[in-house]
């Protein structure tokens, strides 16, 4: 077949491995329905309700009639014409920070997105104004991120990351490295809270010292934060960056996909740093990504919007409130997973693996490389699917390493997985004659 294309003639980043591994990684699953997933990054779905939905959207209705005082005409304009390009839950958004995460922001402040991936778009496009411009990030990084900035011909440096979140070291010198070099690092993007791929997380006196360090290196912090929900331990969450933020150094992204439900594909993000005009007059950088936001999706769908505001509503503009189920299940699964590990894997076994204080992954290192061919043969012949470190890396050089999911499965489910990924290891370590047998 003679083609009409070549990919050497479109953007350089449709050909870029981290766009190949976000369709890799979504899809690998499809191909191997009988294998146990821990893979996906996805919600638990023992507690979606198609009811929730209608009430959640009659909710949002009386809501803008009641609350709002609009007429029956206009809620219905609301609910189905196109909308406001900053969101139609901007308000409620606003709220849900102040009550869960102590976040004080105006609610011009912030633009609701599709998803996450479009808040993170939004702030790189804005970022982004010339070829010196680079973004930081620490490694390893959600693929989603490096992606977006490959499309838009945003190089990103890596920031060592390591068992407490980030390496402020690192960060201040790879800070200086690029301006030694002629470059502008515009902002550093991290996830303080249980981090994806790794399982991380930032100490309150690093968080603090962190943001001591962007005001002296005068550099934006992007906070990603999907997973603060989610400790499996019963003590205080940690604040936010943001809610530490005095200097409005952090820019704030945050979702609905994890905690109301994925399938709305809502985000949103708080950007309410100052942004001198051409003409002299002082907006918000929530004001010009809304302007680049009107020619990418326009608006948020109203309905999706409807149905998170309906949630949020519910509860009180709590989403800790709304979400006691799902928080008990996953440090439920975030302990069968980990214990499942130490009986397959103890002493003398040269598997290693950390031991997140919550959200969804742990980061498995084993004594050999591990790949997507090693993973589809792990599908294949053992009926089990994880994630390989390597593609949240952007060297391209092999990881001895694989991440869990606990966040879609059962505690059954772990227990046939891990037998399953016991016996792979063990075959693996035979085969390469690496190590000790495990248990």
């Amino acid at each position: 077949m003679t083609p009409d294309l070549h990919v050497a003639d479109l953007h350089p980043a449709v050909d870029d491995p981290a766009l190949n591994s976000m369709n890799f990684l979504n899809e690998v699953a499809q191909h191997y329905p009988d294998a146990v997933s821990l893979a996906a990054g996805r919600p638990y779905e023992e507690f979606f309700d198609v009811d929730a939905l209608h009430r959640h959207l009659d909710r949002f209705r009386r809501h803008l009639a009641d609350d709002l005082g609009q007429s029956p005409a206009q809620v219905h304009r609301t609910l189905f014409q196109y909308g406001r390009t900053k969101g139609i839950v901007h308000h409620l958004v606003a709220r849900n920070l102040a009550v869960d995460e102590g976040i004080t922001v105006d609610e011009e402040a912030v633009v609701v997105t599709v998803g996450c991936q479009e808040a993170m778009f939004l702030v790189l496009r804005a970022l982004r104004s010339s070829p010196r411009d680079v973004l930081l990030a620490v490694a390893p990084t959600y693929v989603g991120l490096t992606g977006a900035a490959r499309l838009l011909d945003l190089p990103v440096w890596p920031v060592a990351g390591g068992p407490t979140g980030v390496d402020l070291a690192d960060l201040r010198a790879q800070v200086r490295a690029a301006r030694a070099g002629g470059l502008r690092p515009r902002a550093c993007y991290l996830m303080p809270d249980f981090a994806n791929p790794s399982g991380a997380s930032i100490s309150v006196a690093d968080r603090r010292r962190l943001l001591d360090l962007a005001a002296e290196q005068d550099l934006l912090l992007v906070e990603d934060n999907p997973y603060g929900l989610f400790p499996a331990g019963d003590g205080d969450r940690p604040p936010t960056l943001k809610a530490l933020d005095t200097a409005r150094r952090v820019v704030y992204l945050g979702s609905f996909a994890k905690t109301v439900l994925p399938g709305a594909r809502v985000g949103y993000v708080v950007a309410d740093q100052r942004v001198a005009g051409s003409d002299g007059t002082v907006g918000l950088l929530a004001d010009q990504l809304a302007k680049i936001k009107s020619m990418v999706t326009v608006n948020t769908s109203a309905l999706a919007q409807a149905v998170v505001g309906g949630a949020l509503l519910e509860h009180g503009c709590s989403l800790v409130a709304a979400t006691v189920r799902e928080r008990a299940a996953y440090a439920r699964n975030l302990r069968h997973l980990v214990a499942g590990l130490a009986r397959r894997f103890g002493d003398p076994s040269p598997v290693r693996w950390n031991v997140p204080a919550g959200g969804f992954f742990v980061v498995v290192t084993v004594p050999f490389a591990v790949d997507d061919a090693l993973l589809h043969r792990s599908a294949r012949e053992y009926g089990v699917l994880w994630t390989p470190m390597a593609h949240f890396y952007d060297d391209g050089a092999p990881v001895d390493a694989l991440r869990l999911s606990i966040s879609a499965v059962t505690p059954e489910e772990i227990d046939v997985g891990l037998d399953r990924l016991a016996a792979l290891v063990t075959d693996e370590l035979a085969r390469r004659g690496a190590g000790a047998p495990v248990g």
